[in-house]
C-alpha cells in the first residue's frame, strides 16, 4: 500500500526524525492560509507547492514549483491542483492531483554547504536481511546513478534480529563524507529512519533527497513509503492512509468484494485459484497467442456469486476477448465450481458477450465436464492445459 509525502512525512515524525515541514491543502485559498500558518511556526519566507499523488519524478512533470510569495502560493496552487499530472511514473493519461502539500523552504543559505543524499530501507530478499540503499547523488534518478556511476552506491546489510547497530550508523554517515555536527546527525537520522521502517511493517522507504542543511541539520525533504499489506492489521491507523483514488477503480472493487486482482494490458481475462495456478495459466494464454488481460484469484471457493462477481469486473474491460477459467478441485470440488459458472452466466444473461473457456481439473472434473457441457450454454469445457489452449487460440483467430 502506498502513501503519500506527507503520510510518510506523518510517520517519520512520529519517530523522532527531522522533516521538511509542511501543511495539506485542497483548494488555492486553504494552500494560502496553509502557508501563512507554516511561516508562523517555521519562519520560512518561500514555500515549496508539491503535488500529492502516488508516484514519482513529480517535479520533471511540473507538479513541485517553489512559490516567493503568497500571490505564487494561490496561483501554483491553483494550478497545480485539478492538474493531469503526467511523469515517468504514470500512464500517458497521468494522475489526477487532489490536493498539495505546502512545505517550508529548507535551502536557504548560511555557513554550511549545502548537500543532497539519496537513502531507502528495504528487504534484501537475496539474504533475507534488511538493506539500506545510500548515495552522496541525492536528487536525481538512482538507477541512473547505478547504471552510470554504481561505485557511488553503498548498501549496510542489517540482520533483523539485531537491529541496526552504532557502528553500521556511523559507517554510513562517513561514505556520506560528513564530519562534526552534520556526521551526528545523521547518525541520529539514520537509526530513526530504520526504526520507523521495521516499526511501521514497511516494504520500503525511500528519502531522495535526505538534506544537509546549511545549518548542518539533516532533513528529510521527500518522502515515500510502501506499507506491507499483509502486517495491516496491527496498524489500524496506517490501514486508514489508504487513498483509493490513487488506485485502479476496477482492482479496488475487485478487493471490496475479496478478489484478488491485477488490471494487465490483454485481450483474454482469467478466473483462476491459487496464484501459483494463475501464473502458468497466463504463460498458457501467451502459449496460445494471446495477453493475459488480468490476474484474477477467485480463492478456495467458487460458488455462483463469487464467480459472478469475478466475471463482471472481468468484464469491465473492454479489451478482453475471451474468458479462461482454470480450476484447479482440490479445496472445492469441480463440479460445484461449474455449477456455479452455469449459475452465474444464466443470471448475467447478455451481459456476457465473449467465448468462455472453462478448464476444470481435480475431484470431480469429469463431472463437471458434463455439466458445463449439457448446460446449453455458450462456454467451452476442456481438461487438460493443451485443450484449454487449443480453445483459446481457436477463439481469437
Amino acid at each position: 500500500m502506498n502513501l503519500h509525502e506527507y503520510q510518510g512525512k506523518e510517520i517519520l515524525a512520529s519517530y523522532g526524525v527531522t522533516i521538511q515541514r509542511g501543511k495539506i491543502a485542497t483548494t488555492a485559498e486553504d494552500a494560502v492560509d496553509a502557508a501563512k500558518e507554516l511561516t508562523e511556526e517555521t519562519g520560512t519566507g518561500w514555500h515549496v507547492i508539491k503535488a500529492q499523488v502516488h508516484a514519482g519524478g513529480r517535479g520533471k512533470g511540473g507538479g513541485v514549483k517553489l512559490a516567493k510569495s503568497l500571490d505564487d502560493v494561490k496561483k501554483i496552487s491553483d494550478e497545480i491542483i485539478g492538474m493531469q499530472l503526467v511523469t515517468p511514473q504514470t500512464s500517458a493519461e497521468g494522475k489526477k492531483v487532489h490536493q498539495v502539500l505546502v512545505a517550508e523552504d529548507v535551502y536557504e543559505p548560511g555557513e554550511a554547504e549545502i548537500e543532497e543524499f539519496y537513502m531507502s530501507v528495504l528487504l534484501d530478499r537475496a539474504q533475507g536481511k534488511n538493506m539500506i540503499m545510500y548515495s552522496t547523488e541525492g536528487g536525481m534518478d538512482i538507477e541512473t546513478v547505478a547504471e552510470e556511476t554504481p561505485h557511488l552506491i553503498f548498501t549496510e546489510t542489517v540482520d533483523p534480529a539485531h537491529g541496526l547497530q552504532g557502528f553500521q550508523a556511523r559507517r554510513i554517515a562517513f561514505n556520506l563524507g560528513l564530519s562534526g555536527k552534520a556526521f551526528k546527525e545523521m547518525t541520529k537520522f539514520v537509526t530513526q529512519l530504520y526504526n520507523a521502517y521495521v516499526g511501521s511493517d514497511s516494504a520500503l522507504f525511500e528519502i531522495n533527497p535526505v538534506l544537509k542543511a546549511s545549518d548542518n541539520r539533516i532533513i528529510a525533504v521527500d518522502c515515500k513509503i510502501t506499507l506491507d499489506e499483509n502486517a495491516l492489521f496491527r496498524h489500524k491507523d496506517l490501514a486508514e492512509m489508504r487513498d483509493t483514488r490513487e488506485e485502479n477503480p476496477t482492482e479496488v472493487e475487485a478487493k471490496a468484494v475479496g478478489l484478488n486482482y491485477v488490471d494487465l494490458d490483454g485481450n483474454v481475462g482469467c478466473m483462476v485459484n491459487g496464484a501459483g495456478l494463475a501464473m502458468a495459466t497466463m504463460d498458457l494464454i501467451k502459449q496460445a497467442g494471446g495477453e493475459p488481460a488480468n490476474f484474477l484469484d477467485v480463492g478456495g471457493t467458487a460458488d455462483a456469486k463469487r464467480v459472478e462477481e469475478a466475471f463482471r469486473i472481468i468484464l469491465k474491460d473492454d479489451k478482453v476477448e475471451a474468458i479462461l477459467v482454470n480450476i484447479f478441485g482440490g479445496i472445492v470440488r469441480c463440479d460445484r465450481v461449474a455449477q456455479g459458472i452455469v449459475d452465474a452466466y444464466k443470471n448475467m444473461g447478455d451481459e456476457i458477450n465473449v467465448p468462455i473457456i472453462v478448464r476444470l481439473q481435480g475431484t470431480n472434473a469429469e463431472i463437471a465436464k458434463e455439466l458445463i457441457d449439457n448446460s446449453g450454454l455458450d462456454v467451452q469445457s476442456a481438461v487438460e492445459f493443451k485443450e484449454a489452449a487449443d480453445k483459446v487460440q481457436a477463439v481469437l483467430a
